[in-house]
């Protein structure tokens, strides 16, 4: 059975070819389309769609404002559709926060995006939401924009970790997609101040990544940042891969530092979380931390077995507690995860692992 999909935006250009990319995959179809909100949610009572494609900026009430509705009254998969913008990238961000399972660009008439990548990756995200596990509506309208506590939002030289770890050496790098934006918040609010080094590689677009690190540096005890290479990789330090190239870790003389690389794809992903992996196990081995979170596809698998075979712990977010259960169980499945745990679990056990 296809997949049924309603198209919201308020651009007519705009809705036409978002249906014909999707009318044109054989296992999608558009059941109507809507310029604004209040036409969206008649077209959802009459038609009851399996996904929606929403415009982070509509006229008569905005993106964020019809979806924190709709989570609420109707939750259903949404998958954003955003301008390459900063300001965009901010109102995405919040729209994962408020329950979209996903995003994706706009169209651009651009040599380097080909309308038929861009249909194919929308008709991805489309198939991911649909089998995708809702999260909770959060509890406050409010959540993307109330203040971050006080403890928190100290600046990064008085924000004092409690947690006395010794931290050996190890170095913590971490892999998600679909579903890792609030993934990793979660996790990374779990763990403290004075953490090992830790080093992400989120598939996202490299409007969006300088906007995540940001948003995650205001929300975390350690400084988060969008790695620009040649770093010293620092203990109370999150580097978020750039959207334009792969994250590696690099020996120096004064230890490690962030490498980073405009190499093709891996598993069609520029940055790819196999890449950095493999970064880990060669030259980190027993002193690095695996940690792969929700995502679909595969990428991440086979770097964390390489990962595990050097000696390093792995751990894989379990079914139950991922949005999408696509790379954390492509690497149970070849042995890559020791262990599996659910997301509110997953910092506490992963800092177990580097006190012990």
């Amino acid at each position: 059975m296809k997949t049924r999909v309603l198209v919201v935006d308020d651009s007519a250009l705009m809705r036409s070819l978002l249906t014909e990319m999707i009318n044109n995959t054989p296992d999608l179809t558009v059941v109507a389309s809507a310029p604004d909100a209040p036409t969206a949610r008649e077209m959802i009572k009459l038609h009851n769609p399996d996904v929606l494609t929403l415009d982070v900026q509509m006229p008569k009430m905005d993106g964020l404002a019809f979806l924190e509705r709709l989570m609420r009254l109707r939750p259903m998969p949404v998958v954003m559709v955003s301008a390459f913008t900063g300001a965009a990238s901010e109102t995405t961000l919040k729209a994962l926060e408020l329950g979209a399972i996903d995003f994706i660009g706009k169209p651009r008439l651009d040599p380097a995006h080909s309308m038929e990548q861009y249909a194919e990756e929308l008709a991805e995200k489309i198939r991911a939401a649909r089998g995708a596990r809702l999260r909770a509506t959060p509890t406050r309208p409010a959540a993307v924009s109330s203040p971050v506590p006080s403890a928190v939002s100290q600046p990064h030289s008085s924000r004092i970790g409690t947690s006395g770890m010794t931290t050996s050496g190890k170095i913590i790098f971490l892999g998600a997609s679909t579903g890792g934006t609030e993934a990793i918040k979660e996790f990374l609010q779990g763990i403290p101040a004075d953490c090992p080094p830790i080093l992400i590689v989120q598939h996202m677009p490299e409007s969006f990544t300088a906007s995540f690190a940001r948003r995650l540096d205001t929300l975390c005890q350690p400084r988060v940042l969008e790695a620009q290479g040649n770093e010293k990789v620092e203990s109370g330090t999150v580097y978020i891969a750039p959207g334009h190239s792969h994250l590696a870790i690099r020996r120096a003389a004064s230890g490690y530092v962030t490498e980073l690389s405009a190499a093709p794809p891996v598993n069609r992903h520029r940055p790819s979380v196999d890449v950095l992996f493999d970064s880990a196990a060669q030259l980190v081995g027993r002193q690095a931390i695996g940690v792969l979170l929700t995502g679909m596809g595969k990428d991440g698998a086979q770097g964390l077995l390489r990962m595990r075979q050097a000696g390093a712990r792995t751990f894989g977010q379990d079914e139950a507690s991922c949005v999408v259960y696509g790379m954390p169980r492509e690497a149970f499945l070849i042995g890559a995860v020791e262990e599996q745990y659910p997301l509110d679990e997953m910092a506490r056990r992963v800092l177990s692992a580097v006190a012990r």
